[in-house]
């Protein structure tokens, strides 16, 4: 049985593609500035120190302690200290994580905090002047607005722009600084959504004739799904690159040559790229995207996986995309409503469609949200304040114009990118070597409990984790049932789908359990769709969190835990759950 340390350098995978010289300063800078540590070796052995690095546990009641746990990972990292001042906001300003479920399943950028919501508007109070008429509309707090559809091509958003409330102003001017981008060389145009985000940009930009359209994403995505979809009608050809099993590393020979066929600078073509994988956390080469624009693309960056902050990293300072695509929510663990942001770098206009019949579905304004007041009390109605003394409408547009704080963007700048980055790479590498410790007790094989997808023990990698779970017997159980079961443990996770990854019949044996072989023959394939659980970490994301992970999850180290938890809830709700 392989040690569960026995993982993998956190250097980054060029395989000679690219300058060695960038790579070498780009690596020495993230290695001394990020992690504390004088290589991705030491890194891992740090990480493994962790938990003793033959440690393997076979019983949910053996594992260590919550506060011998973290004075361990204290002691490997000693640096994680620096990042306590993310743990100061959490207190006070997103308390409620605390005592609500534990959000693994939130990506993107958090607008306001916790604390906000629950500010009403200071002083407010509600006036009549005639029982006959209803009750004046009143601006609620400042987390909350309400988006408007816009009648407009993305050309002429781009171009012309349009009238826009106050709100939307200082909304549009905060992101812009967030993201580190110029309103001399970007255009920001807010969308309903992601996947709305996506469509729009497609059904946008001027494929020419056999234009292709190129992207890498080892998992399925609804929104490069929708912007597949509209290529197809415009006759464009679609083209994946490939991801190799286990580790689910780019096959780099065959994405470079598929980057090299668009050399005709006469053909139009889009290279839709993340930096990080959404779902495994997988890291990615910034130089891909010079690759891709020197060979005639131009490039979409999806930055919806990246960390608060990431925008200011070396490589992305450096290789401006034609086009970046990332979504904000209002309030971390609470509100996850919010809005897409496409940006639109302003010497590529030229690429997108400027018809006034190009289509539109997606643009919105964000205009402050009103609402009735739930009630007027009797003496409020019976003694209406004299009309010479209108105290309540100054009141109200006092409110109406709390100037837009957007306390959430602030305090990630507060933590800022060395403390965010530093913070999820020390916290998601923990969890995952904690993770490879659970081993079944007297299995057959000695099998894992859990299998984790893609990028291991990395101090590259992205802050989410794609993993299964597997039963004794060497069957994975059903990820919606884990899903289930985790929700009613007060942990949210989420599902994904891993796709574009070769594997043969060996390989889809292994990773969906030796029964499913008798399900089902498979010849080697590309496109076979493995689902997973994922869990994203966010920069507030603390210690405490990754460890009841990790405890609810050696629960199913017990041959039974599922079935226990099915008589547990048949008890308490006196009906039956089929899980």
């Amino acid at each position: 049985m392989h040690s569960p340390c026995a993982g993998e350098a956190s250097t980054p995978c060029f395989n000679g593609c690219f300058s060695s010289s960038f790579l070498a300063s780009e690596e020495s800078h993230t290695d001394t500035s990020v992690n504390g540590s004088r290589s991705g070796y030491d890194f891992v052995a740090a990480t493994c120190s962790t938990l003793h690095p033959n440690a393997q546990f076979t019983n949910h009641e053996a594992l260590p302690s919550l506060q011998e746990s973290y004075l361990n990972f204290t002691k490997a990292f000693p640096l994680y200290s620096k990042t306590l001042k993310a743990d100061q906001i959490r207190d006070q300003e997103y308390y409620h994580l605390n005592f609500s479920n534990l959000c693994f399943d939130y990506t993107g950028n958090g607008l306001f905090s916790y604390a906000q919501r629950q500010r009403s508007c200071p002083g407010t109070s509600i006036a009549s002047s005639s029982s006959s008429h209803p009750p004046p509309l009143i601006p609620l707090e400042p987390p909350f607005f309400d988006i408007s559809y816009k009648s407009v091509n993305l050309h002429s958003q781009v171009v012309y722009g349009g009238d826009e409330s106050e709100l939307e102003t200082r909304i549009r001017e905060r992101i812009l600084a967030f993201m580190n981008f110029s309103e001399d060389d970007y255009a920001l145009v807010f969308t309903a959504n992601q996947i709305c985000a996506f469509k729009l940009l497609a059904d946008s930009f001027q494929f020419t004739p056999n234009g292709n359209l190129l992207t890498v994403y080892d998992h399925k995505s609804d929104s490069l799904d929708e912007m597949i979809k509209s290529c197809y009608k415009q006759g464009t050809h679609v083209l994946s690159a490939e991801f190799s099993w286990p580790d689910l590393r780019i096959n780099m020979k065959k994405l470079r040559k598929m980057i090299m066929s668009n050399r005709d600078k006469k053909k139009r073509g889009l290279f839709v790229f993340p930096v990080h994988s959404r779902v495994t956390g997988s890291p990615y080469s910034y130089m891909w995207m010079s690759v891709a624009q020197e060979n005639g693309w131009h490039v979409l960056l999806d930055a919806c996986a990246l960390a608060p902050k990431e925008m200011d990293t070396l490589g992305l300072s450096l290789f401006k995309p034609d086009f970046l695509i990332c979504s904000f929510y209002k309030v971390f663990g609470d509100n996850p409503s919010g809005f897409g942001c496409l940006f639109v770098k302003k010497s590529s206009i030229s690429a997108l469609n400027d018809s006034p019949s190009a289509t539109s579905i997606g643009i919105v304004s964000l205009i402050p949200a009103l609402r009735k007041p739930e009630s007027i009390s009797d003496e409020e109605e019976s003694e209406p304040e004299p009309q010479s003394e209108p105290k309540s409408s100054k009141k109200v547009e006092t409110c109406g114009r709390l100037e837009v704080e957007l306390r959430g963007l602030n305090h990630a700048d507060e933590v800022g990118l060395i403390g965010i980055s530093s913070r999820g790479r020390y916290l998601v590498n923990w969890v995952i070597r904690a993770l490879m410790s659970l081993q079944h007790p007297n299995s057959e094989t000695g099998s894992s409990l859990i299998k984790i997808y893609g990028s291991k023990i990395n101090s590259h990698r992205g802050h989410s984790i794609a993993f299964n779970v597997f039963d004794w017997k060497g069957e994975k159980i059903n990820p919606l049932l884990v899903q289930k079961l985790a929700d009613r443990n007060n942990i949210s996770l989420s599902n994904a789908i891993l796709q574009n990854v070769k594997m043969n019949e060996r390989d889809w044996c292994e990773v969906e359990g030796a029964g499913q072989l008798r399900k089902k023959t498979m010849t080697t394939k590309q496109d076979c769709g493995i689902s997973v659980l994922t869990a994203s970490l966010n920069f507030l994301t603390n210690f405490e969190d990754v460890y009841k992970l990790w405890s609810f999850i050696s629960r199913f180290l017990d041959a039974d835990f599922v079935e226990k938890e099915r008589w547990r809830y048949i008890a308490l709700n006196q009906e039956t759950l089929e899980v």
